[in-house]
């Protein structure tokens, strides 16, 4: 069973899914901004993990981990490149 994580701050998920969106349109792949979770899919095709909508208990950690970290990975460089742009704008 997949876990759903829940965020911290209440109503922030609006935000977050148009980030991953935006950072994801970027890398190159082609994301629907109402569903941008199913670019997980567009990822697993081209590193050649067979995941599917629903049930994927026949994927290992390590593929798994290869499509999250793929999406993760973009998502927090793009953090950090902000981050580090408004600090050099305080100094």
């Amino acid at each position: 069973m997949a876990r759903r994580r829940k965020l911290v701050v209440p109503g922030a998920e609006e935000g977050v899914n148009a980030f991953k969106a935006e950072v994801m349109s970027r890398e190159g792949y082609a994301v629907n901004p109402a569903r941008p979770d199913d670019v997980k899919y567009e990822v697993a095709e081209e590193l050649g993990i067979p995941l599917q909508p629903g049930r994927n208990g026949q994927l290992t950690t390590e593929e798994a981990g290869q499509v999250g970290g793929t999406i993760g990975g973009a998502m927090v460089r793009e953090m950090i490149r902000l981050a580090q742009e408004k600090l050099a704008k305080r100094e």
